[in-house]
C-alpha cells in the first residue's frame, strides 16, 4: 500500500476522538459529495412519517468511522448497516450468512477458503464492487505498519488474501481456524477508489462512509446526528426495511429519555436507557428490554509505576470493592460481579480460579504483604454516566482499607489522548464491550491482550514473563484443532488474566433498549452498545 496515511501507526485516540478538521483530498471530493446532502439535525414531526425511523443513540457520533479502526458504539452500529463483509453474522444470534460472498465455505477445517463475489454488487456511489476492493481491504487489515485495531483479530491466523479471477478471491490461513467464519464480518469490504486515494483513511476516520450495504449515509453532523436512506441498488440478502433513518447522538441521559418519552415523542427507539428510567418508560407504553453480555467496567493499572507493578497491590484493590453494593445502588440491579474476564453467558465461560469477591481483610493482608502503607490512588475514569455512578462505591471501598482515593472522571477522548501521549497515570476505570466484534474468547482477549497492542502499551505489561506466558497460551489455543483441548487452554489463560489483574472487569452489566411497539416492529435489543434496524419496520 503506497498511501502514506495508511502506513502510519494509528493510536486508540484516532478512533476515540473526532478528526473532522482533517482535510479530505480532492481526489475523493466527488465521492464524498455523492454521500452527503442537506443536514437534518432535528426530528420534529418524525413520529408521523412512516418512511422514517428516528433513533436515539446514547453515544457520540464524532469518533472514528473507519471500520478497520473504530470501537465507537455509534459508528460500529451504523457501519453494520452501511458496509458488508464477505460473510456477515446476524447481530443477535451471531449466525453467519453470505454477504458479499455468495456462499459459506463448505469445509471449515480447510486452510484455504474461496469466495465468489455477489454479481451486480455496487458501491453507494454506483461503482461496481471488485476483487481488487477485497484485496485492498484485507491488505489494510493485515498491514503491520498501519497496525489497525482489527489486525489483532486476523494477524494470528490469516496469511494472505489472493485473487483467483475477476470474481473470486481465496483466503489462505496459517493453520485451520474455524472461528474465522464469524470473524469475517469484522473485515468490512471498502472501495479502493475512495479510501485508497490520498487522504482516504483520514476521510474514513472523520465520517466518510461508502459501502455496499442496504443503507447509504446521506448526511453526517458530528455531535448531532447522522442520516441514512435505503440504497436502491442493493441486491444483497438483507434488504432495507425502511426508506430513511435519522440517528440522533444524545449522550446526556435525561435528554435521551425525553426524546423518546410522551405522546409526541420524536424518536421510536433509543439505546443505553438509564436503569432509573425503565419503569417510567414502560408505564408510558414503551417496550424496554435488555441483553446480558460482555459489557463491563474494568480497572486498568499502570504496571510501570510502583506499587502497581506488584500483583498483590492490584489484587488488593479489586478484593476491596463492594461490587454487590455497586450493582444495587449504581446499576439498580442490572449487573453481575465479574467471576471471569468473560461474562457468565459466554459459551467459553468458566469461573476463574481467582475471583475478586468483596474481602476487605484479604485486601489489607495483601497490601501488608506487599509492604504498602498509606497508599494514595488517583482513579481516572471515563465520564460515561453509569461508570460515574459506580465511582463513589470504589472510592468508599478503598477508603475502608486505608487507601485514599481521588476521583478524576473526564471526557473519554481527553482521557485516552493523555494516555496516547504517555502521560503518567495510576489506575483507570472505563467501559468496554468486545462483543461489538464477536463472542469467541480468542477475539475478546486479543482486543485487550495483544503483544504490542494499544491496551498493553497503556499497561506497560506486555514484556513481562507473565504476559509472554499468556500470549503463548493464546496462540496455542488458537492453533488447537481439538475443541475440548482448546477450551482447556482458554480456561488456563483466563485464569492467568484473572490472577494478574492488569486489565480486569469489576462488573458485567445489562444494556437496555426502549422502543415504541405501536410505531416500530421487529426490534431485537442487543447485549452490546448500539442498535440494529436491518429487520425492523415502521408501523
Amino acid at each position: 500500500m503506497s498511501d502514506p496515511v495508511s502506513r502510519r501507526v494509528l493510536s486508540r485516540r484516532d478512533f476515540l476522538r473526532y478528526s473532522g478538521t482533517l482535510g479530505t483530498a480532492a481526489a475523493i471530493s466527488a465521492t464524498v459529495s455523492a454521500c452527503s446532502g442537506p443536514a437534518s439535525t432535528g426530528s420534529a414531526g418524525a413520529g408521523a412519517d412512516k418512511d422514517l425511523v428516528t433513533a436515539v443513540i446514547g453515544y457520540g457520533n464524532n469518533q472514528s468511522w473507519d471500520p478497520t479502526m473504530t470501537a465507537s458504539a455509534f459508528s460500529m452500529a451504523a457501519n453494520n448497516h452501511i458496509y458488508e463483509g464477505l460473510v456477515d453474522t446476524d447481530p443477535i444470534t451471531r449466525e453467519p450468512y453470505p454477504a458479499l460472498g455468495t456462499a459459506l465455505p463448505s469445509d471449515l477445517a480447510a486452510t484455504t477458503w474461496r469466495f465468489t463475489l455477489r454479481a451486480g454488487a455496487k458501491w453507494h456511489d454506483g461503482q461496481p464492487v471488485t476483487v481488487d476492493d477485497v484485496l485492498f481491504s484485507f491488505e489494510r487489515v493485515l498491514d503491520p505498519a498501519a497496525n489497525v485495531l482489527v489486525r489483532s483479530f486476523f494477524g494470528a491466523w490469516l496469511q494472505e488474501v489472493r485473487k483467483v479471477d475477476e470474481s473470486t478471491v481465496e483466503l489462505v490461513f496459517k493453520f485451520p481456524f474455524p472461528d474465522a467464519l464469524r470473524r469475517l464480518t469484522i473485515a468490512k469490504i471498502m472501495p479502493k477508489h475512495v479510501f485508497g486515494a490520498p487522504g482516504g483513511w483520514d476521510a474514513a476516520k472523520s465520517g466518510t462512509a461508502i459501502g455496499s450495504g442496504p443503507y447509504r449515509m446521506v448526511a453526517h453532523n458530528p455531535t448531532s446526528n447522522t442520516t441514512f436512506e435505503a440504497f436502491a441498488d442493493y441486491n444483497g440478502p438483507r434488504r432495507p426495511t425502511v426508506k430513511r433513518m435519522n440517528w440522533l447522538s444524545i449522550v446526556d441521559a435525561s435528554a435521551r429519555v425525553a426524546k423518546i418519552s410522551g405522546g409526541r415523542a420524536e424518536a421510536q427507539i433509543a439505546d443505553n436507557i438509564p436503569y432509573a428510567n425503565i419503569d417510567q418508560l414502560r408505564d408510558g407504553g414503551l417496550t424496554v428490554e435488555g441483553g446480558k453480555g460482555m459489557n463491563h467496567m474494568f480497572l486498568m493499572f499502570n504496571t510501570a509505576q510502583q506499587p502497581f507493578d506488584d500483583v498483590r497491590v492490584r489484587q488488593a484493590l479489586l478484593y476491596a470493592i463492594d461490587t454487590q453494593k455497586m450493582i444495587d445502588v449504581a446499576l439498580k440491579g442490572h449487573g453481575a460481579p465479574a467471576t471471569s474476564f468473560l461474562n457468565a453467558e459466554n459459551p467459553s465461560y468458566a469461573r476463574a480460579k481467582t475471583v475478586y469477591s468483596h474481602d476487605p481483610d484479604k485486601a489489607k493482608a495483601l497490601l501488608a504483604a506487599a509492604g504498602v502503607n498509606d497508599l494514595k490512588v488517583t482513579l481516572m475514569a471515563v465520564n460515561v454516566s453509569w461508570i460515574a455512578d459506580c465511582l463513589p462505591t470504589i472510592a468508599n471501598s478503598w477508603s475502608a482499607i486505608g487507601v485514599q482515593t481521588t476521583l478524576e472522571p473526564q471526557d473519554t477522548a481527553a482521557l485516552f489522548t493523555k494516555m496516547d501521549q504517555s502521560q503518567s497515570y495510576q489506575v483507570v476505570a472505563a467501559a468496554s464491550n468486545p462483543n461489538q466484534f464477536g463472542l469467541d474468547a480468542d477475539l475478546i482477549l486479543r482486543y485487550n491482550y495483544t503483544s504490542g497492542g494499544t491496551w498493553m502499551k497503556y499497561t506497560k505489561w506486555d514484556a513481562s514473563p507473565a504476559a509472554k506466558s499468556l500470549f503463548d497460551l493464546m496462540d496455542r489455543a488458537a492453533q488447537q484443532p481439538d475443541p475440548a483441548r482448546k477450551l482447556q487452554l482458554v480456561h488456563q489463560y483466563l485464569d492467568l488474566v484473572a490472577e494478574q489483574a492488569v486489565l480486569y472487569p469489576v462488573v458485567h452489566t445489562e444494556l437496555m433498549t426502549a422502543w415504541d411497539p405501536k410505531k416500530l416492529t421487529g426490534v431485537r435489543p442487543q447485549a452490546y452498545p448500539g442498535i440494529t434496524l436491518l429487520q425492523s419496520q415502521r408501523v
